[in-house]
């Protein structure tokens, strides 16, 4: 499942640099990562850390708690449904929590991530 995550988002963020359109140096060059390792992200090689997800949101046109739903980091929220629409809304994180977890390694992230959802699953399942 990891692995169809990291292919999933590495093609996302290809699509959308290619779409812009960037070459993988320009979007390395504007967002302070190096070149090789954003293609190992753009092929699934390595996962991103939410450090290098907020450096390169921007220049790909995203909103950070947007590119941090799309890699998994947040999980998608359904916003108010009215008869005439309906809206997506991603959750916002926390300003203060995504510096703090921005600055941690990224097996701490995907861990405390982990951690979240599982905390999340289980205040579903007692609210039944």
């Amino acid at each position: 499942m990891v692995s169809n995550i990291k292919n999933g988002l590495g093609e996302a963020l290809r699509q959308q640099r290619v779409a812009i359109p960037l070459t993988l140096q320009e979007l390395a060059r504007m967002g302070g990562v190096s070149p090789s390792h954003l293609g190992r992200i753009e092929r699934g090689e390595r996962y991103p850390s939410a450090r290098v997800l907020r450096k390169i949101a921007k220049p790909l046109g995203f909103e950070e708690d947007e590119l941090f739903t799309i890699a998994g980091y947040l999980s998608p929220q359904i916003g108010s449904i009215s008869e005439t629409n309906t809206e997506f809304n991603s959750r916002h994180l926390d300003p203060y929590v995504a510096k703090l977890l921005a600055q941690e390694p990224v097996e701490v992230q995907r861990t405390v991530i982990g951690i979240l959802s599982m905390l999340k699953s289980l205040a579903k399942g007692i609210g039944k």
